[in-house]
């Protein structure tokens, strides 16, 4: 028996689509042409997921600036229910851990998730989420209307004994216990 294989690949305008049939049948939202075409250039932050060479999943990130903090927003991310538990949800978060991980400079990492969404509140909670918010009717054409935010705050940890470095997000590790 062979062993499955999953992996991560960049969206491109040649599986455009391939992500556009994925988050219709995963997500009760419908995303409209500007999404994809900014998903485009979004580099590392847009994967899709695949099992066995077969489109499965995608993670859909941007950059979010506001109130003075550096945010990564996790737009969508999401499995088709078959291919859900094989470890292909926990690959696409793995992933952009590490990409605000390398970056170093982001304060957080957050999203909204449907109240009633409790297996996906669950997985988040397990990478460190927590709900900050609950922000009444922000679906508009889905019961119910009402979204939690979840967010992961990132802390930032300076010290001389860190290593090429020093400015390394973790939420784990203490550098020297200074915090920055």
């Amino acid at each position: 028996m062979t062993r499955a294989s999953i992996e991560l690949g960049d969206v491109t305008h040649h599986n455009l689509k391939q992500l556009k049939k994925i988050n219709t049948v995963v997500f009760p939202v419908t995303y409209n042409d500007k999404f994809y075409l900014d998903i485009l250039d979004s580099g590392e932050l847009a994967k899709l997921a695949y099992y066995n060479d077969i489109v499965v999943g995608a993670v859909c990130c941007r950059i979010d600036t506001s109130e003075n903090m550096k945010r990564l927003y996790i737009m969508t991310l999401g499995c088709l229910y078959p291919y859900r538990r094989l470890g292909i949800g926990t690959m696409m978060v793995e992933h952009i851990l590490k990409y605000v991980q390398s970056d170093g400079s982001f304060d957080s990492i957050f999203l909204h998730v449907q109240v009633n969404n409790e297996s996906a509140i669950e997985f988040y909670k397990k990478f460190g989420f927590e709900i900050v918010e609950t922000k009444q009717k922000y679906y508009k054409r889905i019961e119910p209307a009402d979204a939690h935010v979840l967010q992961k705050t990132l802390q930032k940890w300076k010290g001389t004994n860190c290593g090429a470095n020093a400015d390394q997000v973790t939420a784990t590790t203490h550098c020297n216990g200074v915090k920055a």
